[in-house]
């Protein structure tokens, strides 16, 4: 019999398509659906309010704003303000939604100000709130993370977080896994471990191990102990399927 997919002879039948083509459409199939997930997520973002908003250059200005952000971690002069909509900004972060529904300074005098940020991620974050899209590399994932960790933006948080995992490394690994800490980061925290669980030997010997047990040693306790768990749990199936 021959497969419909692929026009190749086989034994067995399945629906009339051979084992391998079966597989790679199933394989298709999910990648369909995390794309289909995706884009959902991105349109539940989007469902608010959100007018056309385009930054051609630095000093660019869109209609009507009411607001702008200031970038105040930058050091490299006058900060350059990032105008935006309050409406925009309070229908994608709780934390601006607070920030601008009461008589704050910054709904006051619409300037908000971010410590600690550049003017290059300020105007991304901004960007990401009205499109859902960023043009990631691994230091502006980091500053969006932050970012979104802060103002509470959870679907951007995951998009960093998506893109961070998709670059770890065995090297990067334990710098990964003390920033995910540090950002309540959970996806890239559990994915850091299990690579730091499996390289051990050779993280235990490098700088940025002896960095992290400088700076945080709880940190480094607590990759002991999953990494013990992890020992012991290896050990027990072990036994276990030698009695078997």
């Amino acid at each position: 019999m021959k497969c419909v997919s692929c026009k190749e002879d086989y034994t067995r039948c399945d629906a009339g398509t051979c084992r391998e083509c079966y597989e790679e459409a199933s394989e298709t199939e999910e990648e369909l659906k995390r794309e289909i997930d995706e884009l959902k997520s991105k349109v539940s973002f989007l469902r608010f309010w959100a007018p056309l908003h385009q930054l051609s250059n630095r000093f660019a200005t869109p209609c009507f704003t009411d607001v702008v952000l200031m970038a105040s971690g930058d050091g490299c002069g006058e900060a350059v303000p990032v105008p935006a909509h309050k409406a925009v900004l309070a229908s994608r972060s709780p934390v601006f939604r607070a920030m601008l529904e009461n008589e704050m300074v910054e709904s006051l005098s619409g300037t908000i100000k971010i410590s600690d940020v550049s003017y290059d991620a300020l105007r991304a974050f901004v960007n990401y709130m009205y499109t859902a899209e960023a043009c990631l590399d691994e230091q502006m994932a980091c500053d969006l993370l932050v970012l979104a960790e802060k103002y509470q933006v959870k679907h951007l948080k995951t998009y960093c977080e998506k893109y961070m995992i998709s670059k770890l490394n065995w090297e990067n690994s334990l710098v990964n896994f003390a920033f995910s800490h540090q950002h309540n980061a959970k996806s890239l925290l559990d994915a850091s471990q299990s690579l730091i669980m499996d390289n051990m030997d050779k993280l235990s010997k490098s700088e940025e191990y002896k960095e992290l047990v400088e700076k945080d040693p709880r940190l480094v306790v607590q990759i002991y102990e999953a990494y013990l768990s992890k020992q012991v749990n290896t050990a027990s199936l072990k036994d276990c399927s030698t009695k078997a």
